[in-house]
């Protein structure tokens, strides 16, 4: 039987292609928003269908879970990096966001894949009730990053429109209550993976204890 060749997965695959839209999105931020934003938000969107054709094709992988989250992490970062630049009183913020996403996420993915998950979103359902309803429900994640992904998309257009219509103003303000929200959640997630790493050493150095004895 010929080996299976991970790079080639169907999930993989969207995600190049989720990193070219992205890079698109990046080098077009400068001189062309409209254009940045489509390619921004392709990319975000396709994260659900790879998620899909992971678990239709049976082609969960750790790589793609990995690729998967650190495709969101520097997506998110690049466009955070923007806002500081369009908005430089609140560069603190968006600093603090960028932190908290990227160490909650990857403390998160790091400490469930040495547990035996094979993606950060496979948590333990005995774990943190507010966790696994964010998990295990998929309406209720895609609501969550798509809000909070709006949220900063709309901060950035909104930069280049003199006058924002009326539905806009209160969209923002509904995607940033979902934006506080998620930064909570990301909140337990960086509390939850520490003491999930923390169990692991403990159960590690008693594991050495008992080979020692």
């Amino acid at each position: 039987m010929a080996e299976e060749n991970i790079f080639l997965f169907v999930p993989n695959l969207i995600g190049y292609a989720r990193i070219v839209l992205a890079l698109a999105s990046f080098l077009l931020m400068p001189c062309c928003p409209a254009s940045a934003m489509f390619c921004y938000l392709l990319s975000a969107l396709l994260d659900a269908f790879d998620g899909h054709a992971a678990r239709a094709l049976n082609q969960g992988t750790k790589f793609g879970a990995m690729l998967d989250m650190l495709t969101d992490r520097c997506a998110t970062m690049c466009l955070l990096v923007n806002l500081a630049l369009l908005y430089p009183s609140y560069a603190f913020l968006f600093q603090l966001s960028m932190c908290l996403d990227v160490a909650s996420h990857w403390l998160h993915l790091h400490s469930s894949i040495m547990k035996g998950a094979t993606s950060h979103k496979t948590i333990d359902l005995s774990g943190n009730p507010i966790l696994r309803l964010y998990y295990t429900s998929r309406p209720v994640l895609f609501f969550m990053c798509m809000g909070n992904e709006l949220f900063f998309s709309l901060l950035y257009i909104l930069h280049f429109i003199d006058e924002p219509q009326a539905w806009l103003q209160w969209l923002l303000g509904l995607c940033g209550v979902v934006c506080l929200l998620k930064s909570g959640i990301s909140l337990l997630h960086l509390i939850t993976a520490s003491r999930n790493m923390a169990a692991l050493d403990v159960a590690e150095r008693q594991r050495g204890r008992s080979k020692a004895e």
